[in-house]
């Protein structure tokens, strides 16, 4: 399955001609006994695949907030931050990484969109977003209780069902939202240096929030508002675990900005 993984990716840049190797290292903040270092890992593992063939390879240090402001400018392509809003507002406001892609990667908190920083890119449902998509189904459906996520264990449309069956498979547990944001951002990045062929973090930090197009197996393009929220599909979770909607659902007008805070101004 990776093999054919590693194969179908290098098909999606078949115009990228690589001379010398790019060594990209990624730093994260946070626990590294849970879901989303879960998900880190499971990136690492597709994007090193994936750099086999694109003359890429990967790493992520965990680091503490005090190492990161310590480290050259240079150093640093990403800080990925698995941490409660408070200590993610924190680093996100370090002079050192002004120009640095923070990725949130386990709050709701709105705050941390209301905020606006220009380098931190929320990838979890913001509370916002979760009310939004909850309204939107009990307008139609007034006596039935979901619960919103960002991912399920078993969504299986666009290649849903394959990410967890990988991941799974490697972690010996069930992929969740916060496994699901660890694995997207690392996505990201690796996809990003792949068309760059960039780890400059300002370069990095233009191309995420002005021509990021990403799947994330959910079907829909997910793009980054200027709130550093991720635009995404929303799933509707019933009280027996079923999937029961996506939201946006159909008819609501906006679209993906039907959910949560849709702009600074």
């Amino acid at each position: 399955m990776l093999k054919n993984l590693g194969i179908a990716m290098l098909l999606l840049w078949p115009q990228i001609i690589f001379a010398n190797t790019i060594n990209v290292t990624l730093h994260y903040i946070g626990p590294t006994d849970g879901q989303v270092w879960a998900g880190i890992q499971q990136g690492l593992t597709e994007a090193n695949l994936q750099g086999q063939f694109l003359g890429q390879t990967y790493d992520v240090k965990n680091i503490t907030e005090e190492e990161v402001d310590a480290l050259p400018a240079s150093e640093i392509t990403a800080v990925l931050v698995g941490t409660d809003a408070k200590h993610m507002l924190e680093i996100a406001k370090l002079n050192k990484l002004t120009t640095v892609p923070v990725f949130n990667l386990s709050s709701d908190a709105d705050s941390l969109r209301q905020v606006c920083l220009p380098n931190l890119l929320n990838i979890p449902l913001s509370k916002q977003m979760k009310q939004d998509a909850l309204a939107q189904w009990q307008n139609k459906n007034p006596d039935k209780l979901v619960t919103a996520h960002a991912w399920h264990h078993d969504f299986v449309k666009f290649a849903a069902s394959q990410l967890n069956n990988r991941f799974t498979r490697n972690h010996k547990t069930q992929m969740t939202d916060d496994a699901w944001a660890g694995w997207a951002a690392i996505k990201m990045l690796s996809d990003t240096v792949a068309r760059t062929q960039k780890t400059d973090s300002a370069a990095m930090l233009n191309y995420l929030k002005k021509d990021l197009s990403f799947d994330g197996q959910k079907g829909d393009t997910a793009t980054f508002r200027d709130t550093g929220q991720l635009r995404q599909i929303v799933l509707l979770i019933d009280k027996d675990d079923n999937i029961v909607a996506e939201a946006p659902l159909r008819g609501v007008k906006g679209g993906l900005d039907s959910l949560g805070l849709i702009s600074c101004k």
